[in-house]
């Protein structure tokens, strides 16, 4: 039987001491200068005495042009070195492995944070009441951002992080790439499964060729994007078949969008019963994958689901999202037999009659609980600990705070 206590090997050789994953949170906590100050080294130093095998940080961007939100980490090139040095080591300091997730928002860009106008495959808007319609990359312009994947992450290994993670989920660039919906190419870039994937496919190649072998490369992909049209299980299963030999070292399963939020509790009662939303597919990829480990993130909560889902072998990992914000040592509490199960925060809107009728109320609700969840590390990244009686009026008022004018923009990716 496989522990979640149990340390894994993975193909890069990096060991990770358990089976839980602190699951990338976007924290939006970098100074003016796009770096990490010392709220996200208190915050990562918080995280490495919980218990966890392995820290994803949240969105770092690889164009300081493309933000998703306000507060974003950057990295374009060395000059916040000592910054992203201090940062990895304050999780490697408590012997935790930690990975940047590298990302470009692409359409989910926030043009009132920047003034900048959103970039994507295709000139597709959002299906979301006020998005702007994003101009399509030229051929140079996509090649660029691929190289900027790269050298972001050569960046990440010269500050001593142990790897990165491409987000490849949830609606962002990559998954724009992904999607017939957003991608309406008739180039080498799109117009079939195959060359909608050559985006991901050449990412991941320049990263493995700019870093070393020992440093851990890993994928954030969706099962599914879960719209009528959209990017499917059975693409998805094409996309992991065609980087099956291409150096991955960890590939964690997600799904949804922000059009569809899956990733943030948007599924059916029966689904979220079982805790673990992306579970199913996990289990119909194993054979695809070969040796490269899987991991899910969305849905988990209790001890038993996290030990079944590691003992069945239908995943290695188990990926905390939000619990780790109101818990941030939910590793231990599991791991240790502290708690039974993580409690979960699920935070609505009232007057639900009145604003159903003018708004959508499941876009509207996702928008409170993330503003909500993220107020949470703000107080840890702060030195405070987290205040689970915070109510609807205080957060969009911090939310507001924080963020500005730009608040009225996408949702944030927590």
């Amino acid at each position: 039987m496989t522990a979640l206590s149990d340390p894994l090997t993975l193909p890069c050789g990096l060991v990770l001491p358990n089976r839980i994953m602190k699951a990338a949170l976007s924290e939006g906590m970098a100074n003016k200068r796009h770096a990490p100050d010392e709220r996200l080294e208190r915050l990562y130093s918080t995280w490495s005495k919980g218990g966890y095998g392995l820290i994803i940080t949240g969105n770092v961007m690889v164009d300081g042009t493309q933000l998703g939100e306000p507060g974003n980490v950057v990295i374009e090139d060395e000059r916040n070195l000592d910054a992203l040095s201090r940062w990895a080591k304050a999780t490697k300091d408590g012997g935790v492995p930690i990975w940047a997730q590298l990302n470009h928002p692409g359409r989910q860009s926030n043009p009132l944070e920047l003034g900048a106008v959103p970039v994507a495959p295709s000139a597709v808007p959002l299906a979301m009441p006020g998005s702007p319609t994003p101009r399509a990359l030229t051929t140079v312009e996509i090649e660029d951002i691929i190289e900027r994947f790269a050298v972001a992450a050569k960046v990440c290994e010269t500050a001593g992080f142990d790897g990165v993670q491409i987000h490849g989920a949830h609606g962002y660039l990559v998954a724009q790439f992904l999607s017939p919906l957003s991608n309406r190419r008739e180039d080498e870039w799109g117009g079939d499964p195959a060359r909608r994937m050559r985006f991901l496919v050449e990412v991941v190649r320049r990263i493995r060729s700019r870093v070393s072998p020992g440093f851990a490369v890993g994928l954030k992909l969706n099962s599914a994007d879960f719209q009528r049209g959209g990017f499917t299980e059975d693409e998805s299963r094409g996309v992991l078949t065609a980087l099956a030999g291409e150096g991955l070292d960890l590939i964690e399963v997600s799904g949804g969008s922000y059009e569809q939020p899956a990733m943030m509790g948007a599924a059916a009662d029966s689904t979220r019963a079982r805790e673990a939303y992306f579970l199913e597919y996990a289990r119909t990829v194993r054979s695809i994958v070969g040796d490269v480990p899987l991991a899910v993130t969305g849905g988990f909560r209790s001890r038993s689901a996290m030990q079944a889902a590691v003992d069945s072998g239908e995943c290695d990992v188990v990926g905390l999202g939000r619990p780790t914000a109101t818990t941030p040592d939910a590793a231990d509490a599991i791991l240790s037999g502290r708690t039974a199960a993580l409690a979960s925060h699920q935070k609505r809107f009232g007057m639900r009659s009145v604003l159903g009728r003018v708004t959508d109320l499941k876009s509207l609700d996702g928008f409170l609980d993330i503003s909500w969840h993220a107020d949470q590390l703000h107080r840890v990244g702060a030195g405070l600990q987290p205040d689970l009686e915070r109510g609807r009026i205080a957060t969009t008022l911090a939310m507001l705070r924080r963020n500005g004018r730009a608040s009225f923009g996408r949702k944030r990716g927590l």
